[in-house]
């Protein structure tokens, strides 16, 4: 390849998307000892004991014996009997989420934000307003922060039918001044349509265009269900055939073995392109924040030996992020036309 056409395909290479895609574990990781007064969140099994909200069934004879909330919710919305169940089911986990907040202290949410740039996309299933509240804030740092994807709607977020637009659910929307609806949350397992709701199907929308492009995906505390059909396959058919995803490589942050993750995700890891991590400061994110895929690309590429000389660590407090983000913030802004990233080395 002409020296020419090389510097066109690195550059082209590491402008490419990181897509990480949150799942409950990912909120269990940011609060592991509640939110800013001491509410814990919870993974879909066991979440109404969790969450004590179990007494909602009091009345209802359940057939299933699965204690995962989207099988319960399944049931509850085949048979009409329970609507009223299911509708105070719904108002009940929109008023206990809504009232989360993140602690003051720097969280794995801000930090995740900051480690990435406008090119890439966050995609989470979470109803959780922390990302929301994290993104308020870091933004404040840098504007230039990753684009949002919410799959299964959001307390914090609302949209406008008729004009197809969406924002802060306190807000209004700015064609016709109509107050902003909820976005729905709970489907039943054996039927989510994404595609029937506007809002969730502008969000689907925007995850496959990224995922189509990514060069690294990250799975946060998401165990791709197979209960979870339809979204499972609608991230395939972006990613495509894995055979030709050979230069791509996925992440995984999960407390889980790794058999098991690579398993859930058997049709999307190419051999052996991935790695595995128990927790957030192990990952890509925080040891090369805002250069992953410069990273990757110059590792498995260039066949460079990368080390983490500028990572986010725990206990960071916000006057050592900020300047490590200003940092890489002007390095990026000083980029020429034409011109790319590079991993620093000793």
């Amino acid at each position: 390849m002409a020296p020419k056409d090389s510097n066109e395909f690195e550059r082209g290479m590491k402008a490419r998307p990181h897509v990480v895609i949150l799942g409950a574990g990912a909120t269990m990781a940011a609060i592991p000892n509640g939110d800013k007064n001491g509410r814990r969140s919870s993974v879909m099994s066991g979440f109404l004991e969790s969450l004590d909200m179990a007494e909602i069934l009091k009345e209802v004879n359940l057939k299933t014996t699965s204690n995962n909330l989207e099988d319960i919710y399944s049931e509850l919305h085949s048979r009409p009997e329970c609507d009223d169940v299911r509708v105070e089911l719904d108002r009940r986990i929109r008023e206990y989420f809504s009232v989360l907040e993140l602690p003051d202290e720097p969280n794995i949410y801000d930090l995740l934000l900051l480690s990435l740039r406008k090119k890439d996309l966050i995609a989470t299933f979470n109803w959780d307003p922390l990302l929301l509240q994290a993104y308020q804030r870091v933004s404040k740092i840098t504007q230039s922060l990753p684009d949002l994807a919410f799959l299964h709607g959001n307390v914090l977020v609302g949209y406008c039918r008729q004009h197809k637009c969406g924002g802060y659910i306190k807000a209004r929307c700015r064609e016709c001044g109509g107050v902003f609806e909820d976005a729905p949350l709970l489907y039943p397992v054996a039927q989510k349509n994404y595609s029937a709701d506007p809002y969730i199907q502008d969000n689907w929308k925007a995850i496959r265009n990224k995922l189509k492009k990514a060069y690294l995906v990250t799975v946060f505390g998401y165990s791709a269900p197979k209960t979870d059909v339809e979204a499972i396959a609608i991230l395939k058919d972006a990613w495509g055939y894995v055979k030709n995803r050979d230069l791509e490589d996925f992440e995984f942050i999960d407390i889980c073995d790794e058999d098991v993750l690579v398993s859930s995700w058997d049709g999307f890891v190419h051999t052996h392109h991935y790695q595995a991590h128990k927790d957030f400061f192990s990952s890509s994110l925080a040891k090369h924040p805002r250069r992953t895929t410069v990273e990757l690309f110059d590792r498995t590429m260039n066949c460079d030996f990368t080390d983490a000389f500028r990572k986010f660590t725990p206990g960071m407090g916000w006057d050592d992020i900020e300047s490590l983000v200003d940092e890489l913030v002007e390095e990026e802004n000083k980029v020429p036309a034409g011109g790319f990233l590079v991993t620093p080395s000793v």
